[in-house]
């Protein structure tokens, strides 16, 4: 699933790179004169505003498109979230009849921290949670370092895992 999106999102950035160069063209043919030449500084502005009008154009788009994938996987996230908290309750019990109460209790404890954060991640829009990031990696520069390489290495494993497990590849 994440290989289709990925491959959707090259293929998107590939045809907005070929529409900005199919406008490019058509304003450099269309500023030019019948014979192809015509006063340069002149043409050379207006391509130049051509491609800076382009660029906002695509930039926004791209913007757009991010702030979508941004929003899909802040609902993966906290679906994961719940699960694992829902996992972590169903652990509870059999933690109760194999360990004791006490650490049933812990792991109950930990089911609702869990939930807790879901319902944060839920509740923030991208831009609160971006910033609550910069926060964290301003505060703890340490963890935030720890925390990447830890999650570098978890994708670089499920890279390495599709990779391996796709003959075609």
């Amino acid at each position: 699933m994440a290989d289709s999106s990925v491959n959707d999102t090259v293929n998107d950035l590939k045809t907005t790179a070929n529409e900005v160069g199919t406008e490019v063209s058509k304003t450099i043919d269309n500023k030019m004169g019948d014979n192809g030449t015509s006063d340069l500084s002149g043409k050379t502005a207006d391509a130049k505003q051509a491609i800076k009008d382009g660029a906002s154009k695509y930039s926004a788009q791209a913007a757009d498109k991010a702030r979508t994938f941004a929003e899909d996987g802040k609902a993966r996230a906290s679906g994961a979230l719940e699960q694992i908290a829902q996992l972590l309750n169903d652990a509870a019990g059999q933690v109760d009849d194999k360990l004791g109460s006490q650490y049933g209790g812990y792991a109950r404890s930990a089911a609702d921290s869990v939930s807790g954060f879901a319902d944060q991640v839920k509740a923030k829009d991208i831009d609160e949670l971006v910033d609550d990031a910069r926060e964290l990696v301003r505060k703890s520069p340490a963890i935030a370092v720890g925390a990447a390489a830890a999650i570098g290495f978890v994708i670089a494993r499920l890279v390495q895992s599709g990779v391996d497990g796709n003959p075609e590849a």
